[in-house]
């Protein structure tokens, strides 16, 4: 049986690429989309196998998008395309429910076996990735919660690519007041107070792209 994919890649040139190797290879892509946001509500509509993610995507980040994509769609397997091989990457997508994490270096040659092994059931992990320093960094942080509910990475990610408190609260859905009480959690959790240091963070934890 053929395998259904959505793909969600910002670059549209770099997206056709990856569709072309995707159809080249035998599988069929039900829907294409630019940002996260659409990549999820293509995966509610179409429930397709695998999505096929860029990590680093305007409006909803491909790690966040994995995890709105477990909720509406649990039997969709999730792969993860990047530039970024850090072990904290690694863990933030695997706690996610990202079940295949593919270094964009080696896209051309992986994509295909790393398609079939997450549908299949299995975990894909690039060969660019250190397995013992994964190992060794989930030793570590394996107790550390993640400070930030889901709804407020979305807004950190919104605040992060400059977008106004009314801009955040309109690409939500949620009232101003809301998002403006979502952004004063942020900084009191993560202990942070004007919104470069919201920049800084956020590109640290992969959130977005400097």
């Amino acid at each position: 049986m053929t395998i259904r994919i959505v793909l969600a890649e910002d670059h549209e040139i770099v997206r056709e690429g990856f569709k072309a190797l995707l159809e080249r290879d035998g599988f069929k892509v039900v829907g294409e989309a630019g940002d996260g946001q659409t990549a999820v509500s293509l995966t509610r509509e179409h429930r397709p196998d695998v999505a096929v993610l860029d990590i680093a995507m305007p409006v909803l980040n491909g790690i966040d998008a994995a995890k709105e994509i477990k909720k509406v769609s649990p039997d969709t397997r999730t792969v993860l395309l990047t530039m970024f091989s850090e072990p904290h990457l690694v863990l933030e997508a695997l706690r996610a429910g990202v079940t295949g994490y593919l270094l964009k270096t080696r896209a051309a040659a992986d994509l295909e076996a790393a398609i079939r092994e997450v549908n299949r059931g299995a975990v894909y992990l690039s060969s660019g990735i250190s397995r013992a320093a994964l190992d060794a960094f989930l030793e570590k942080r394996r107790l550390e919660p993640d400070p930030l509910s889901p709804r407020e990475h979305q807004v950190l990610q919104l605040v992060a690519e400059g977008r106004t408190t009314k801009e955040v609260a309109s690409n939500l859905g949620i009232s101003v007041k809301t998002a403006e009480s979502h952004r004063s959690r942020i900084m009191e959790k993560l202990e942070i107070h004007e919104t470069a240091g919201l920049v800084r963070y956020a590109i640290r934890q992969g959130i977005i792209q400097p």
